[in-house]
């Protein structure tokens, strides 16, 4: 049987997968199994930061991987430790719980902002304001969590206590923050999932300073937009703001599963032993890979991607067959005359690689393709999109 045979008959049927089966990759170009080359402008969703077999993420890997492999979080490690270290360090935030995905920081952040107001002000406090358009994970909490009906069905009854705001509107907000006695508001400063769409940096500086001033918490989902992504270690820092919780994930590992939930001053110590875990949370693997990575994002790089960011805008804004061009860093939508998906099957017979989100053509390429290869797929992108 073939590889498309044996997973269509022994994997669940949860993914529309692509007629593609990968074999192997190196930098930001993949290869299927005939051989034929692919130029990866979506990065298995953000996550390869530095494109397939990175060189020192791969050692750093295999070099862990021959040492310890796992333990439980019963013991202390280096690799989890130093991680932790290295994220406060880079961004003034105070302590880390790791866990496995996106979806499971999100959860960490919501079972914080809950537990810090119940520890201060008691039962009755625990609703969160989340925007309309938003996405933070397939768990029945998280689903509940974002901001989209068509999410919520089917899989009911969902967790109580999320309400819904537009997006960019603080008087809606706020009005829903009071009228439900809210502990936070959470938020995604790219709404990835949702159509690749910037929030307005008044809107969210309006918005931190009212979280500020009525002791609510402040979380931002930078589950997508973290890890150099948009031309910052993480997005808010574009944005002038000190959250109180960042979740990431994608990413960080490089192409292991790892997620974080990064913790400020308020509630650095609201989480206690028995409070919350993870069996594979920190795991020594996954944290060395994400070590590798984080340790490399720095200002020439972030540069780099903000001059990468601003080629692709330039040569793809008003160019034929794009209405529109969103996003921020190397986290990018394209509004196309033709379908999206239409888009995408016609960029990948070319030999280019990339993803939808919502209506859009969504590009998420490794955050050091090289100029060449990028040149390339946006010529090819440009082509399609005609």
């Amino acid at each position: 049987m073939s590889i498309t045979s044996l997973d269509n008959t022994y994997v669940a049927s949860t993914y529309g997968r692509f007629p593609l089966e990968l074999s192997f990759g190196k930098g930001a170009l993949v290869y299927d199994t005939s051989g034929k080359e692919y130029i990866d402008m979506g990065t298995g969703i953000a996550v390869n930061t530095f494109g397939y077999l990175d060189e020192e993420w791969t050692n750093a890997v295999i070099k862990q991987v021959t040492q310890l492999q796992h333990t439980s979080n019963l013991f202390y490690t280096e690799p989890c430790a130093k991680l932790a270290e290295l994220l406060c360090l880079k961004t003034g935030l105070k302590k880390v719980f790791f866990s496995n995905s996106g979806a499971e920081a999100n959860e960490c952040a919501i079972k914080t902002a809950r537990r810090y107001s119940f520890l201060k002000y008691g039962s009755g406090r625990s609703t969160i304001v989340t925007l309309k358009n938003s996405f933070h994970g397939r768990t029945v909490t998280t689903l509940a969590a974002t901001g989209q009906d068509t999410f919520h069905t089917e899989f009911g009854p969902f967790t109580d206590g999320f309400v819904y705001a537009e997006a960019n509107n603080t008087e809606d907000v706020i009005n829903l923050a009071k009228e439900n006695n809210a502990c936070a508001v959470m938020m995604e400063l790219v709404q990835g999932e949702g159509g690749v769409m910037k929030l307005c940096e008044n809107f969210v500086k309006e918005i931190y300073e009212f979280c500020k001033q009525n002791d609510i918490l402040l979380i931002c989902d930078e589950v997508q937009t973290g890890n150099g992504r948009t031309g910052s270690l993480y997005a808010f820092e574009q944005f002038d703001i000190m959250p109180d919780i960042v979740s990431t994930a994608k990413g960080l590992g490089g192409g292991l599963p790892i997620g974080a939930t990064m913790l400020g001053d308020k509630v650095k110590d609201t989480l206690t032993p028995g409070s919350h875990g993870s069996t594979f949370g920190g795991n020594p693997v996954a944290c060395a890979g994400a070590y590798s990575i984080i340790s490399r994002i720095d200002d020439k790089l972030l540069r780099s991607v903000k001059e990468k960011s601003e080629y692709i805008f330039e040569k793809l804004n008003g160019a034929d067959g794009i209405k529109s061009v969103s996003g921020m860093g190397l986290m990018i939508g394209l509004e196309t005359e033709k379908d999206a998906k239409e888009v995408v099957a016609l960029c990948r017979e070319k030999g280019v690689l990339v993803l939808t989100a919502k209506n859009k053509v969504r590009l998420l390429p490794p955050l050091n393709i090289p100029s060449e290869l990028l040149e390339k797929a946006v010529n090819i992108i440009k082509e399609c999109v005609k």
